[in-house]
């Protein structure tokens, strides 16, 4: 955790919020020495802490940026992250690490492989030009709060990159770099883990398709109603 603190470049932060996620170390202590905003959040999930993290920002915030706290991504890239932003015109920045620099091991097949699988998929479904599900990304405040996030497990990344396409968001990829993860993680390194976040992800993908479907479904029908 300080590792990951120490790499993000303060001067154009002003605020790190750290999700306690239910952890058995000292990432609370460590992150409050350091000066971050640490969030409890007992209910665990990714999506939980992404969405707990949410609910303690600032009102007048006006770009938030998501990273994990395993060291993979590289947090002195932030500002590439938001630079489109800062510019302009851009709503919502992936940090592709399909389009960057892997470190060999950083992401298992089964990673490497379910992603471009779901970016097919996406691609069939909705015609999106993504190359990865990076988690590390940065958001207007604005567009977040539009796309009403819910998914409180692994189908927050995916549920995010659907619902941006489907609010007409102005999206870019930018490359980043991706490097081994300190400590094994619970998703990817373990069988189950692997399974059941390869089954959100379809799953949450089917479900945006199918709501898609019937919200088209119904307004033909009212428009039928009313001609």
């Amino acid at each position: 955790m300080p590792r990951v603190i120490g790499d993000l470049p303060r001067s154009i932060i002003q605020e790190i919020i750290v999700v306690d996620n239910a952890s058995t170390d000292n990432t609370a202590k460590v992150a409050r020495e350091h000066g971050c905003t640490v969030v409890s959040e007992l209910q665990r999930g990714y999506g939980q802490a992404c969405l707990a993290g949410i609910s303690a920002l600032n009102p007048q915030t006006k770009i938030v940026v998501f990273i994990d706290g395993d060291r993979s991504d590289h947090g002195e890239q932030l500002e590439r992250i938001v630079e489109p932003i800062i510019s302009g015109g851009v709503d919502f920045v992936i940090g592709s690490r399909a389009l960057g620099t892997r470190e060999p091991g950083a992401m298992t097949p089964q990673a490497y492989y379910g992603n471009k699988l779901a970016c097919f998929l996406m691609k069939i479904f909705w015609n999106a030009s993504y190359t990865d599900l990076g988690p590390f990304r940065a958001i207007t405040f604005g567009a977040l709060k539009q796309l009403r996030m819910c998914d409180k497990d692994f189908g927050w990344t995916i549920e995010m990159q659907i619902k941006a396409i489907e609010n007409n968001l102005t999206i870019k990829e930018i490359p980043v770099d991706y490097r081994r993860r300190i400590g094994k993680s619970k998703i990817s390194g373990t069988l189950k883990g692997t399974i059941l976040a390869g089954e959100k992800i379809l799953r949450t993908i089917f479900k945006y398709k199918f709501l898609k479907r019937q919200r088209l479904a119904y307004s033909t029908e009212v428009m039928s109603n009313n001609e």
